[in-house]
């Protein structure tokens, strides 16, 4: 199974190694990251840097497309040959997702018209210039269109497919072996819980 997960400057690293993390230990699972030249590419805090085995001209296809989300996703919105590589990739996908503003990624190459998706919290209403529907759910599936919402929301997108792809025992054993058991220190995973002064801070961030 031929996972390609898209790196592009300025991307949030969890968006890719969160669901990497799970979909590398599927059966058979062989993870390609590509980006449009080979080599290191540095994520948004500027300090960490991702390795690039593949340019997208040496892969035309994979049965697991990921676009992550981050800074970045501007920019490959508008690099038209970016996008096209993610529509040629999608016509053979089995599954094309996206986590974070990956989803806008998507929606700007065209393939969320008409579905429901999601993104992160403060991007929810951008979804709706490329003809999709917000949703606040974490993990979105529309056939094999799979939106998560922000970063961390990435490990239950991965699950969920291999879920989907190699039943519940498989992926029950991944998160036990992740130990993926959150026992966050604070209940303000969503804009819902969180106090209006600390999701102020998160929307000047952003912004």
């Amino acid at each position: 199974m031929n996972i390609a997960i898209l790196l592009y400057p300025d991307m949030t690293a969890l968006d890719a190694i969160g669901p990497y993390e799970v979909l590398a230990r599927l059966p058979e699972a062989r993870v390609q990251f590509v980006a449009e030249q080979r080599g290191p590419v540095k994520t948004d805090t500027g300090f960490l840097g991702l390795l690039a085995d593949y340019a997208i001209s040496e892969i035309t296809q994979a049965d697991i497309l990921l676009v992550p989300g981050g800074p970045g996703d501007e920019a490959v919105r508008n690099n038209a040959k970016l996008l096209d590589w993610v529509r040629e990739i999608h016509t053979n996908t089995r599954f094309t997702t996206s986590v974070c503003s990956g989803s806008l990624i998507l929606g700007a190459a065209g393939l969320l018209k008409g579905l429901r998706a999601t993104t992160h919290w403060t991007r929810l209403e951008v979804l709706r210039e490329f003809g999709a529907e917000p949703t606040e759910e974490r993990v979105v599936e529309q056939g094999k269109v799979v939106t998560a919402a922000g970063v961390s929301s990435g490990i239950d997108m991965g699950l969920r497919l291999a879920q989907k792809i190699s039943g519940d025992d498989i992926a029950q054993a991944i998160q036990l072996g992740l130990e993926y058991d959150p026992q966050p220190p604070f209940d303000v995973g969503s804009p819902a819980k969180a106090p209006p002064h600390v999701a102020e801070l998160v929307r000047t961030a952003m912004r």
